[in-house]
């Protein structure tokens, strides 16, 4: 074989792989760390069981799929929120679709904005299973209101329950962790605390906040390698958190369009939560096409995706006037969906 002949098909294999790795892009719904860890990682089945599992913001969306699939894996669980009767009725479902017993599982509500309530629980949780495996920062709310209509109350509130909360927790949790020298902090923050859009600036506030004091906390226990921080970004997925967001004047927000189809189903997001939490993964990004592609542009092409944000803005603005989910319409043509 020529020297020239041997080029040109290195060069169509490069091509074909390029190609094969684009096609794959174009379909993932995770970062593709994340996706390799689907393939080639560990399973949750295989690394989760036996731990006590610690889930805030367990009533609803995120939260209370996560108790679905755990409460299948044989793990001890603490279910936290305000709704004592909602979290009850979490409790209730995943005995009889999971694995668990009643000894198995905790409800424990509490306000995660109240500051003072987080030790006293963190207590209630020690002596009730002796350890915290894994503590998942799940508890918060969004907004949908624009900055100049918006009252400083929003941003407070914001400040106090999404960031200053789960720090609070967080630290109420570590000493535990760091005397056992093990653990995992796991905390969903969002698109939002890589990106950036209109109608949720004390939202994004919040949720920017939190990946820099994860991601300096990571630092700090350098010296621990058993303790393992995780931040967990999804994008767009079926819940009711947009109904649950504060608006201008502190009320919640409803909307009367409730079709989420252009959104991840909640337990696909959960199950690629549940692979980070198996393969130790330090951040990653879950969201379907093309909501997943704008974080890559976030992170790699700040100029180019502050000018397409600053498009399409126009039409989540748009969207929310007219009491539609602001993202419903972006991008029609997408339309990928995981059970």
């Amino acid at each position: 074989m020529s020297g020239d002949l041997l080029l040109w098909l290195l060069a169509l294999g490069a091509l074909l792989a390029l190609a094969v790795q684009l096609l794959r892009f174009l379909r993932a719904d995770g970062d593709l760390t994340l996706l390799w860890a689907e393939w080639q990682g560990r399973r949750p089945e295989w690394e989760l069981t036996d731990m006590v599992v610690w889930v805030t913001g367990a009533s609803s969306g995120i939260g209370e799929e996560l108790a679905y699939q755990l409460s299948k894996l044989g793990v001890s669980l603490v279910l936290s929120a305000r709704r004592e009767n909602e979290l009850e009725r979490v409790k209730r479902r995943c005995l009889e679709n999971g694995n668990l017993k009643g000894k198995d599982i905790l409800v424990l509500p509490f306000d995660l904005a109240d500051i003072s309530s987080h030790e006293v629980a963190t207590k209630a949780v020690l002596q009730e299973f002796g350890k915290i495996d894994i503590l998942v920062n799940n508890g918060g709310r969004s907004q949908r209101s624009l900055c100049v209509e918006s009252s400083m109350d929003i941003y407070k509130e914001m400040i106090e329950l999404n960031y200053l909360g789960t720090v609070s927790l967080t630290k109420c949790v570590l000493p535990h962790m760091i005397e056992r020298k093990q653990g995992k902090i796991v905390t969903v923050n969002s698109f939002m605390g890589i990106l950036a859009a209109p109608l949720s600036t004390g939202y994004c506030a919040s949720k920017h906040a939190l990946r820099g004091f994860f991601n300096g906390l990571r630092t700090e226990l350098a010296t621990y390698p058993g303790i393992v921080v995780s931040n967990i970004f999804p994008g767009p997925v079926q819940s009711n958190i947009v109904k649950n967001a504060l608006t201008n004047d502190g009320t919640q927000a409803v909307h009367s369009d409730v079709d989420q189809s252009h959104k991840m189903a909640t337990s696909r997001c959960v199950r690629l939560m549940l692979i980070c939490m198996a393969n130790d993964l330090k951040e990653v990004w879950i969201a379907d096409q093309p909501f997943l592609s704008l974080a890559y542009l976030w992170q790699y092409m700040p100029t180019w995706a502050m000018w397409l944000t600053n498009k399409l803005g126009k039409k989540r603005i748009e969207n929310f006037k007219k009491g539609l989910d602001a993202d419903s319409s972006y991008f029609k043509i997408w339309k990928t969906k995981h059970d």
